[in-house]
């Protein structure tokens, strides 16, 4: 890292602990226009089950759930480690929060769009790229044309006012960041988010919008004594979820070895046997005893 950069907090602890204040919304705000390519303000941050104050331990993850000027809702994840089934927990995600934003008898058309924005610490997929975008868009079997489709939004006699409706501009979106395939080459806005992401610092070229602010209002030299006990304290469990996750890990590759060792013994042995070779010699070529070779049911892998 360049000394001249300034070391800031995590992304994830700041969107838990930091970016919750309206003071600090900008920040976000900077990060969201650089990913959608339009401007974003924000209304509010709202409370949900997963948008609480404690560290998810859990899953390793952190998230924030914010609404726009356009009503959009935007969910912005951190996700640390590797999870089985990524892509459906956030299409559940999803889902279920468009089915709590909307009240029991209200029309359809009052359905908000939602955005999910996932930022991951591990490769999820198998693609080279480091951002991937994800809509749903209707086209036509025969023609090859979007789906689009009128919808009345001024319904009074005098005057009626229809409007296009896209698909796009209904259904999810979603963001997959892969954060660890990003080569810290800078293209554009976006890439210097990514890199601050990814080293928790802001070269003094990068003119993104906002990211000076994230540069200020995320230094460590700004933390309270009590915000810095607290992120250290988030740092030595990141470390040591990490440490558990790598040790299950390796035991399961140990495990893994030994049984396919001792398993290919038994084959040798079972061949070995079958040609006359007596059982002395094999326990002497394989290490198995000869219990485990005598045995009718020691075959039986």
């Amino acid at each position: 890292m360049n000394p001249e950069e300034n070391q800031l907090v995590r992304f994830d602890w700041a969107i838990k602990n930091l970016l919750r204040d309206k003071a600090n919304f900008d920040v976000l705000e900077g990060f969201l226009t650089a990913i959608l390519s339009q401007e974003v303000k924000i209304v509010n941050l709202l409370e949900s089950e997963s948008n609480q104050s404690d560290e998810d331990k859990k899953f390793n993850r952190v998230d924030i759930l914010v609404r726009d000027e356009k009503q959009r809702y935007l969910i912005i994840e951190v996700q640390n480690y590797h999870v089985s089934a990524y892509l459906e927990r956030i299409l559940f995600g999803v889902s279920k929060l468009i089915a709590d934003t909307i009240k029991p008898g209200n029309d359809y058309s009052e359905v908000s769009k939602v955005i999910s924005i996932s930022i991951l610490y591990f490769n999820l997929g198998l693609g080279k790229d480091y951002v991937y975008h994800g809509t749903t868009d209707f086209r036509g079997l025969h023609y090859d044309e979007s789906f689009t489709s009128r919808r009345l939004i001024e319904p009074s006699a005098e005057n009626k006012t229809f409007e296009t409706v896209h698909t796009k501009d209904i259904f999810p979106e979603y963001y997959l960041i892969n954060v660890e395939l990003f080569t810290d080459a800078i293209k554009n806005d976006l890439d210097e988010w990514i890199y601050l992401l990814k080293h928790s610092a802001v070269r003094p070229d990068f003119k993104a919008k906002h990211i000076d602010s994230a540069r200020e209002k995320l230094a460590l030299l700004k933390m309270t004594p009590e915000q810095r006990r607290s992120y250290d304290q988030y740092l030595m469990e990141i470390v040591n979820d990490k440490d558990i996750i790598q040790t299950a890990l390796n035991k399961g590759l140990k495990q893994g070895r030994e049984e396919g060792s001792q398993n290919a013994k038994l084959e040798i042995a079972q061949k070995m046997r079958e040609t006359g070779v007596d059982i002395e010699t094999i326990v002497s070529l394989t290490g198995l005893s000869p219990e485990m070779i005598e045995p009718a049911g020691a075959w039986e892998l």
